[in-house]
């Protein structure tokens, strides 16, 4: 059979989904497709993703980014973890780290001798066994040491905090370095294929000037619009606000105090949470909050009443509904990012879930049959991904033991996704967490926020009492203090940035 490859790709929004897609398909598919990038200078973006997980190294790797670079072009700082204030008990703190906590011991996983030795008060702390947790709360950072072996210096996994209107500036200028051609237009509406190959498949988007920019395959970055998911394929959006209740944020930056932390924070409020995301010239601040329990006003003034520096701008509203579309990938459309749906960024997953789109539009790129069998895969993964990250999120909400205000009792008492409920179950009987179908958060990630919310367990895994008890007491005693002294010999983090990736000031 003759080959039925592509031509033509368009990318329909610019701001950060749409560079990270341009830059990452030019990189990828090698100057074989043509690929052409719209957007309108007149269109803001959102922009407030600026918090990220892990992944996001991955994906700058294969793009080929220089980190310091890449830091230094967007006055980024490093990301250890995620700081919780609030979220079980008004005054409770407790941090979700990046990467693993412990050290692998025996039969079963490191939590399980923690669990039994702190039922007999014999444990520290879990965040003591964590480095990324323990460097957090000293202010130091450095990367992962892969040369010393054995070492929770090898362990150091990490994120980063950055300006997304910058991130995307530096993505356009790799794109089109690459041949991705941009244009400049605000997009009235499309036109769909009548008869012949693929009817009902949109073939052009029209600007305002008139011009038509015909595509095959077009990508859908156009923001919470939707322009061609859903104003123009009406594709449906699944509402998710009767779990994640909240429905609106407002986004201001401030001045930076030190010291330079290298974790973001999230505090609740009494209707939502604020965020605290520093980098290296300015901190950025958000209140997410439900509008059916505070007013606008009311979150403004707390967001400002809370903020570490001088504001730097007014605050900036922002309207969602959280949920997704019921297809990500629709006809010949496939939506990333804010088109695709909403999470809130409370464990910084927006940045992932474009970047896991075009890893998984990559995965099942079509030819110009565009084959059912591989939308409906891409469409099933992609719901699976959304609804777990959804999971982690309503369990934040719903495990709390808040009595100040009614929006908190809502959360604890409403009705949970039954996978989440076989969740909260395993880990009460005996610490159990079980990771399905290489969801995004792992055991680790679980067992930090329902400890940290004081979910315990009633029993400990039965085989974690055939290890000797004092030969369990003086191994997590040995993990501790080898993690103290690794921490010890990190530096701080905003010493680190100056040496390596400090951004100039304009």
């Amino acid at each position: 059979m003759p080959e039925q490859l592509l031509q033509d790709i368009v990318i329909v929004g610019g701001g950060t989904a749409g560079w990270m897609a341009a830059a990452a398909l030019s990189t990828v598919l090698r100057d074989r497709y043509r690929i052409r990038l719209v957007e309108s200078d007149e269109i803001g973006i959102v922009g407030v993703g600026e918090a990220t997980i892990p992944m996001i190294q991955r994906f700058n790797r294969v793009l080929g980014i220089d980190e310091n670079e890449f830091l230094r072009e967007t006055q980024g700082s490093f990301k250890l973890g995620i700081e919780f204030v609030n979220w079980g008990r008004v005054g409770d703190r407790y941090m979700h780290g990046f990467g693993r906590v412990g050290q692998d011991l025996w039969t079963v996983p490191f939590e399980q001798y923690w669990h039994r030795l702190r039922a007999l008060g014999k444990a520290a702390p879990l965040e003591a066994y964590s480095i990324t947790r323990m460097a957090s709360l000293a202010n130091r950072f450095m990367p992962a040491r892969p040369d010393i072996p054995n070492s929770p210096l090898a362990d150091i996994n990490y994120a980063y905090h950055f300006d997304a209107s910058l991130y995307a500036r530096y993505l356009r200028r790799l794109a089109e370095q690459r041949g991705v051609v941009r244009i400049e237009g605000k997009i009235t509406h499309a036109t769909r294929r009548g008869e012949g190959a693929n009817p009902g498949h949109i073939d052009a988007v029209v600007l305002e000037s008139g011009q038509r920019v015909e595509g095959e395959l077009f990508i859908d970055c156009s923001g919470f619009r939707g322009l061609l998911i859903e104003q123009e394929l009406k594709t449906g959006y699944e509402d998710w606000t009767h779990w994640l209740p909240c429905d609106r944020a407002l986004a201001m930056p401030c001045e930076s105090v030190s010291p330079l932390t290298p974790y973001t924070r999230s505090t609740a409020h009494r209707a939502g949470w604020q965020w605290r995301i520093p980098l290296q010239h300015r901190t950025g601040n958000g209140h997410v909050y439900c509008s059916r329990f505070i007013s606008d006003d009311e979150a403004a003034a707390t967001l400002l009443a809370h903020l570490d520096g001088k504001p730097l701008a007014d605050p900036r509203p922002i309207r969602f509904t959280t949920g997704m579309r019921r297809k990500i990938w629709n006809e010949n459309v496939v939506a990333v990012g804010l088109a695709s749906g909403f999470l809130e960024p409370l464990e910084s997953t927006s940045i992932h879930l474009i970047q896991s789109a075009i890893q998984q539009l990559i995965d099942f790129f079509p030819d110009r049959g565009f084959d059912a069998a591989d939308i409906d895969e891409f469409n099933r993964n992609s719901r699976f991904h959304y609804e777990r990250i959804r999971d982690f999120i309503i369990l934040h909400y719903h495990v709390n033991q808040r009595d100040d205000a009614p929006f908190w009792q809502a959360c604890a008492d409403m009705s949970i996704p039954a996978a989440l409920q076989e969740k909260i179950a395993l880990f009460k009987s005996h610490g159990r967490i079980q990771r399905f179908n290489n969801e995004l958060f792992t055991e680790v990630g679980w067992l930090q926020v329902m400890e940290g919310q004081n979910l315990r367990p009633q029993r400990h895994h039965p085989l974690a009492a055939l290890q000797d008890e004092q030969a369990t007491v003086d191994y997590l005693e040995s993990v501790r203090d080898v993690i103290a002294k690794c921490v010890d010999v990190m530096p701080d983090h905003a010493q680190y940035i100056a040496e390596h990736c400090a951004a100039p000031r304009h």
